[in-house]
């Protein structure tokens, strides 16, 4: 399947050493001919909104979006028509938009969790290196066809992913995160 935005990037099992995106899930926000950018959507962290910015009264969860700009907190919505500057992703989801708007609108308990999910840093290749990477067994593309990325239970998210794709991939998704364990 061709890799574009709107698409999901689901982690080989192949990675599993690799503590950046070890059974991730990551929407494809942006693909152009000189990168990709995504967001991890299995990847909850222990903070809310408020814990990170003290002046918003929101307690939504915040997720790790990847291991580039940790320090900055981003945001995928299906609320463009309440943040202008939204771009569109695919399919009613929309990445970024006014940051003073979306402060009022947490601040007045205007959102629900089912319509926005925050991160904090993002997932990027530059020109060449994603395909690099799924050359070396590292990812597979698959459709967006969660009903609501936003309203994702976590914790089976990747398992679930690889059994729907089936053959090899049934023995890996019930295979324990850390080996070590077993």
């Amino acid at each position: 399947m061709k890799l574009n935005k709107g698409k999901l990037l689901i982690a080989e099992p192949a990675i599993l050493n690799d503590s950046s995106f070890n059974r991730s899930i990551i929407l494809v926000t942006e693909h152009t001919s000189n990168s990709v950018v995504g967001f991890i959507l299995n990847r909850p962290l222990n903070y809310t909104v408020n814990d990170l910015l003290p002046e918003i009264n929101c307690h939504f969860t915040v997720y790790q979006g990847g291991p580039v700009e940790k320090d900055n907190l981003y945001f995928v919505h299906k609320i463009p028509h309440l943040l202008s500057d939204s771009i569109e992703v695919a399919n009613g989801i929309f990445w970024g938009g006014n940051f003073e708007a979306l402060k009022d609108l947490l601040n007045n308990e205007a959102l629900k969790t089912s319509e926005i999910r925050f991160f904090l840093g993002y997932s990027g290749w530059k020109k060449d290196q994603l395909e690099e990477e799924m050359n070396q067994n590292s990812w597979f593309v698959e459709e967006n066809d969660f009903e609501n990325i936003f309203s994702l239970e976590n914790e089976d998210l990747w398992k679930n992913k690889l059994l729907q794709k089936g053959g090899d991939y049934k023995l890996w998704a019930n295979a324990p995160s850390d080996f070590n364990l077993n």
